[in-house]
């Protein structure tokens, strides 16, 4: 029997993901009356930016108490508005509903010909934002390809690499379960910046310049923690000789270079306008009093504890650390490089004031910076002595990382509360349903 070629199966790749990640959302939410969990949480103020310009015409979300009073929508238990003296806000951030607006069209024009009430918040309009979700995972996958392409991975092993990254990391979760959080466009954007930043060390040129402006707009737009991403450049370079040269372009393309920046701020500008519609200021500080604490990060709390730990929740990231050996014999300028990137951003994630992110699986916040370990765990597996053994161990991985995706989801691992005791009681295990109060605790 002729083998797939190597191209060939990084599509098949991607078509078994993309069925999985479509029948696993259809079959969770797509039916009945399951689609009205779709939005949840943080996702409802994510998402309401687009029924408030689009239907209510209303940037003061003032549409939310009247809809909230309908007990049949779960979707308003969460009130995400902010008030200030001179107007309201929402809490979230408007880049996951810029993100999320040619599906909410597609939608609106679906309820309109299905007859369903075009309010923003029927079947049509929830389903397509988890679909939103699945496009975008999607997308960062398949620029995930090309990354991994330029540190001279083979398609056998990226095919490999994309399969680990969906079931092997809270990413499946973040589209397969709470498809309304941002995470899933963070991730795409994140690799589209990634791509197109190393396109541009490789060969500079206006294309990439323009690509990567747009997509650090959407990055900031999205979640604006995640600027940090620009302190991910050495790295991408590659070396002191690709990062003066891209600077000795920029020198002299100094009007491209401008554009590159009035497009960055025309895409991230979009909320500041928002805010000066809203109250008067373009800015405000929605969050309250919540923020960073500089001075006291959980670093290790947030890398390992029971409660949200990311390498106890997501063990193949750890296992992709091990990448770094070989990044360091083949480039100790990337080793350092991204080592001081990853250890910047766990310190600022870390230090924000619930740094286990609320009822969160394993770190969410880290999804978007998977890309960094996607190269390390490719390079360990592409260098490594015993490459059969360690990927037999990344697919024990994957499956444990689905174990434990599933237990979140039926409450053996707790939604924000875990300790070590409740983990390993239930360690793997998935042999009965939970009681409500086994739960909730």
């Amino acid at each position: 029997m002729k083998q797939p070629s190597g191209n060939n199966i990084i599509r098949i790749t991607l078509a078994f993901i993309a069925i999985v990640l479509v029948w696993a959302g259809a079959n969770q939410y797509w039916g009945d009356s399951r689609w009205n969990k779709i939005l949840k949480d943080d996702g409802t103020g994510y998402y309401a930016y687009l029924p408030a310009v689009f239907i209510y015409h209303d940037l003061s979300f003032g549409f939310f108490d009247s809809l909230a009073a309908d007990k049949s929508r779960p979707n308003f238990a969460y009130d995400y508005r902010v008030k200030f003296e001179t107007g309201t806000t929402d809490k979230y951030y408007c880049g996951t509903a810029l993100a999320q607006l040619p599906f909410f069209a597609i939608a609106h024009w679906v309820t309109l010909a299905a007859g369903y009430p075009a309010d923003g918040y029927s079947a049509y309009y929830l389903i397509f934002v988890q679909v939103a979700a699945i496009f975008y995972a999607l997308a960062g996958l398949f620029l995930m390809v090309f990354i991994l392409k330029d540190f001279q991975i083979d398609d056998k092993l990226i095919a490999l690499i994309l399969l680990a990254s969906v079931f092997g990391t809270n990413l499946y979760h973040y589209v397969a379960n709470e498809p309304s959080m941002s995470h899933a466009y963070s991730f795409a954007f994140v690799n589209l910046f990634v791509f197109s930043v190393l396109r541009f060390f490789r060969k500079p040129s206006n294309r990439y310049l323009f690509i990567s402006s747009i997509a650090l707009g959407m990055i900031f737009l999205i979640r604006p923690v995640n600027i940090l991403i620009v302190a991910s450049l050495p790295f991408l370079a590659g070396s002191n000789e690709n990062l003066k040269k891209g600077y000795d372009y920029l020198k002299v393309h100094f009007l491209q270079l401008l554009m590159a920046v009035v497009l960055f701020f025309i895409v991230a500008g979009v909320q500041f306008v928002i805010y000066k519609i809203q109250t008067g200021s373009f800015w405000v500080y929605s969050y309250g009093k919540e923020g960073f604490n500089f001075f006291h990060p959980h670093i290790i709390s947030f890398l390992f504890s029971y409660r949200k730990g990311y390498f106890v929740y997501t063990p193949i990231a750890f296992l992709a650390l091990f990448g770094f050996w070989f990044l360091f014999k083949e480039s100790r300028y990337r080793f350092y490089s991204l080592l001081i990137f990853l250890l910047l951003v766990v310190y600022v994630l870390s230090s924000w004031w619930m740094w286990f992110y609320g009822g969160s699986f394993s770190q969410r916040v880290m999804i978007e910076y998977w890309i960094f370990f996607a190269i390390l765990l490719a390079l360990l597996l592409k260098k490594g002595k015993y490459r059969k053994w360690l990927t037999s161990f990344v697919v024990v991985l994957i499956i444990v990382c689905q174990i434990q995706t599933y237990q979140y989801r039926t409450g053996y691992i707790h939604w924000s509360d875990m300790n070590k005791e409740r983990y390993w009681d239930n360690f793997l295990r998935i042999d009965k349903v939970l009681r409500r109060e086994d739960k909730e605790w």
